[in-house]
């Protein structure tokens, strides 16, 4: 019998006075990759790490194919990787030697722990550089390293906790491609990010968590079709009519505008595209506003997640998710 990857039931976790979980329901199946989508604070690394068994939920359900985390934790472990938010790598050892040693710590043999680091660095395209010491790694490769050292006992269930914080956009690239390869190679993965556009690229569906509960789920496009119709942006060439814009936008049909100040745009919600454009055009032409561009697009993530929560993911402070600073071997 084939049991869901992950099933989260009322899941709570309070500390001291910050409730951190208040009720997260969380059903991934196999084969997918499942974003878990939310500003800081908003509960990702908590989920994450009760489902790593590292910590103990004060209430709710939460099985790991089909195992009770709280009653089989030890069988449950068996069955997870986990990559943290920031690379834990011994920077004296060398790329092959951090691998071989997170083998032996889950019990293989010297020559089984070989051959398990080899293919790991293959699968993460670490070959080349597998004999250097890791502390002359670029950033992007000591987290692809701390990726592959969560791939050694070969998991069911690979755990990535925010995996490119801190990279550059080159090295952020690098990593979706080895994730994205992981993913090809039958690996189920739990990604959680603050990052829109990471779980747009890479994830096959997305739960958005905003003060310790799900507050949304679906595929990148159901949950862009649940604010309805298009986005409307209108960038007038003087920054000092973003005012006027916004309220002739305001009186056509549509959601309230939203001013950007540091891109110089008005942003509205579309239902009826092409109708609303021709008004917004009309009106602004009739206001004496001079407009450089006027655009209608599929809503992104981020107006998804600011039509459902009321606030972009940056604008919500970090609160009570207390985060692991690196990753130990999650082992029987």
């Amino acid at each position: 019998m084939r049991h869901p990857t992950i099933e989260a039931e009322g899941l709570k976790k309070r500390y001291g006075k910050a409730q951190s979980l208040d009720g997260l329901d969380l059903y991934a199946e196999s084969g997918q990759v499942v974003a878990l989508l939310g500003p800081n604070g908003a509960g990702k690394t908590t989920f994450v790490r009760a489902l790593a068994t590292l910590l103990r939920l004060d209430a709710g359900t939460l099985r790991v194919l089909g195992r009770d985390v709280r009653r089989d934790p030890a069988a449950v472990r068996r069955l997870l990787g986990l990559a943290g938010q920031f690379a834990a790598v011994e920077p004296a050892m060398t790329g092959r030697e951090n691998l071989e040693m997170v083998a032996r710590l889950y019990g293989q043999s010297r020559r089984s722990a070989r051959a398990r680091a080899q293919s790991v660095l293959e699968q993460i395209d670490l070959v080349e550089p597998a004999d250097r010491l890791t502390r002359t790694y670029s950033g992007g490769m000591r987290r692809r390293l701390d990726l592959g050292a969560s791939l050694v006992g070969r998991p069911q269930l690979l755990l990535l906790d925010e995996p490119t914080t801190g990279l550059d956009p080159r090295s952020r690239l690098a990593l979706w491609e080895a994730i994205r390869g992981l993913v090809a190679n039958g690996s189920d993965v739990l990604l959680t990010t603050q990052y829109l556009d990471e779980a747009d690229q890479l994830a096959n569906r997305i739960a958005i968590v905003d003060h310790g509960r799900t507050i949304a789920e679906g595929t990148p496009g159901e949950l862009k079709r649940r604010v309805g119709g298009g986005v409307l942006h209108v960038h007038p060439r003087h920054a000092a009519d973003l005012a006027a814009v916004a309220e002739a936008l305001g009186r056509a049909e549509g959601g309230p505008p939203r001013i950007d100040e540091a891109t110089s745009r008005v942003t509205v919600a579309a239902e009826a595209e092409l109708q609303q454009l021709i008004a917004v055009v009309r009106s602004l032409d009739g206001a004496g506003v001079e407009i450089d561009e006027v655009a209608v697009r599929q809503p992104t993530l981020d107006e998804v997640f600011l039509a459902l929560t009321g606030h972009p993911v940056a604008d919500t402070p970090a609160a009570a998710d207390h985060r692991p600073r690196g990753r130990a071997p999650i082992a029987a």
